[in-house]
């Protein structure tokens, strides 16, 4: 039965009808558009994004043996000081994109979202990880550590 029945216009149930279809197309069109806008243009390069060099923290603050993550063009950054020298790896797990951190006493690599394991050169020993992590470039200048902003 028409709610106004005679006068020849559109009823509250068919407005309700167009304005919930009007809703969801814009909604639909706004959920596919700010995605691919934000991939077609970027935001511009501000100092330490990609391709610049970050200082993340002083030789002294990262003795041997000791790892931490630090943020890098807005990435996080695994820094760790082996006998060998200075690290600088992914901090994103290749497998669930989980935050991996230096396990000092093992040391070794520990991804938190499930018991896998990586050697200092970023490889899985053993564990899900599909491929290793990264690695960047790390340099030591004036007893500051430096790491290339890469993508990780």
């Amino acid at each position: 039965m028409r709610e106004n029945q005679g006068q020849g216009g559109v009823t509250r149930r068919g407005f309700l009808k167009y304005l919930m279809v009007a809703f969801s197309a814009v909604a639909t069109v706004v959920g596919v558009a700010v995605p691919v806008i934000g991939y077609l243009w970027p935001p511009k390069t501000q100092a330490g994004q990609a391709g610049g060099r970050v200082a993340v923290a002083d030789e002294a603050d990262l003795p041997v043996g000791k790892g931490q993550v630090f943020s890098v063009a807005n990435k996080p950054v695994l820094v760790i000081h082996t006998p060998e020298g200075f690290r600088a790896l992914s901090a994103v797990c290749t497998h669930l994109g989980c935050i991996v951190y230096w396990d000092e006493g093992r040391k070794v690599i520990a991804c938190p979202c499930h018991a896998a394991f990586l050697t200092t050169n970023g490889a899985a020993n053993p564990g899900p990880p599909p491929s290793p992590l990264s690695t960047l470039r790390v340099e030591v200048q004036g007893g500051r550590i430096y790491v290339e902003g890469g993508s990780t």
